[in-house]
């Protein structure tokens, strides 16, 4: 039989052969998450999945047991995260969600990190072809009979667009237009499932048939469809801003972006940051998950190619996951650094 003192020696043994196998780890009892419990939640809009799973990842790897996340449109996020009900998410959207943020809102939800700063554009484009077939500048040109006729695939009279689902904060600006611009019976906004509504789209362009959609950056539509070279982005007939716009006005008007009808264009939305924003009490519990968000980012061009692998058949959650695995082994270094600052402030 093994003495004990042999035995104890062998089991320290293996474990310095584990850390000298994996020096990136650390025991357990080390790591500021043990014994803590995160419940994340992510966006309805697929694109917004793989940014819960990289920063749920983040969390994982400071020691936390991370849930399940909670897919949830914005209004219903912003009110839960108030209750406490929720932790985080990294599918924050401003200015465009300010209008989703609860009364006094800064007494119980923090803006605890930036993804993307000011990259994130939206508005409407058109295939390439027909905004020089019919001379497209701007919304108002689908007031014109012959357009109408020519965007109309369902046969009411009006031009079809791809618009965006209720609940997500697009939705409302979109309708917002649609009154602004006396557009209700001019164009049909399709708001069913965003991606079943653009791979129509897709498909009609490639058959050679007019296209007019919505859609914001990053995104795999302006992968897919490139601005300048299939399509163009139009503009709004004039900036008129939503409560929340006001004082963004000048961001509402894009210069030196490719692919528009003009240049400056009139986005009619303004460039938007994408946020992490989490409870209030949460993040002052844990300096090791503020310092990891506050520190984190995701170049936008990574975010738009892995939402192309997305579209193409890689969607599910298994491969979300190996997404993450491939873009924190492309990024090892400043992921390494990223944590040792973060379970450096939890001492």
């Amino acid at each position: 039989m093994m003495s004990l003192l042999k035995k104890t020696a062998l089991a320290v043994t293996l474990m310095a052969a584990c850390l000298m196998a994996f020096p990136g780890t650390s025991p357990a009892e080390d790591l500021p998450g043990k014994g803590k419990t995160i419940q994340p939640a992510a966006a309805t809009w697929t694109t917004g999945f793989f940014l819960e799973a990289l920063y749920s990842r983040a969390c994982e790897e400071l020691g936390y047991e991370v849930k399940d996340a909670k897919k949830l449109a914005a209004p219903i996020f912003y009110r839960s995260l108030a209750a406490g009900d929720l932790d985080f998410w990294a599918n924050g959207w401003f200015p465009l969600h300010g209008e989703f943020l609860p009364k006094n809102w800064k007494k119980d939800i923090v803006m605890a990190g930036t993804v993307v700063n000011k990259g994130a554009v939206q508005g409407y484009l058109v295939s390439k072809e027909h905004v020089e077939k019919y001379d497209i500048k701007s919304l108002e040109d689908f007031k014109r009979p012959e357009v109408k006729e020519a965007f109309d695939a369902n046969g009411d009279g009006k031009a079809d667009m791809v618009a965006c689902p209720p609940g997500w904060g697009c939705e409302k600006k979109i309708a917002f237009h649609m009154d602004a611009y006396d557009l209700h019976d001019h164009i049909n906004l399709i708001k069913a499932g965003y991606s079943a509504g653009m791979a129509d789209a897709l498909a009609r362009y490639n058959e050679g048939e007019p296209i007019l959609f919505y859609t914001w950056t990053p995104n795999w539509t302006v992968y897919k469809l490139k601005p300048g070279e299939d399509v163009m982005w139009i503009n709004v007939p004039e900036i008129i801003p939503t409560e929340d716009q006001k004082g963004f006005e000048e961001h509402m008007v894009a210069k030196g972006l490719t692919g528009t009808v003009t240049d400056p264009c009139k986005m009619g939305y303004v460039a938007n940051d994408i946020r992490v924003v989490a409870n209030k009490k949460f993040i002052g519990n844990n300096p090791a998950i503020e310092t990891m968000f506050s520190l984190m980012s995701v170049p936008l061009p990574e975010i738009a190619s892995q939402n192309v692998r997305m579209f193409e058949g890689e969607d599910k959650q298994k491969d979300i996951e190996r997404h993450v695995d491939e873009w924190i082994e492309a990024n090892q270094d400043k992921w390494n650094a990223w944590l040792n600052a973060a379970k450096a402030a939890a001492k």
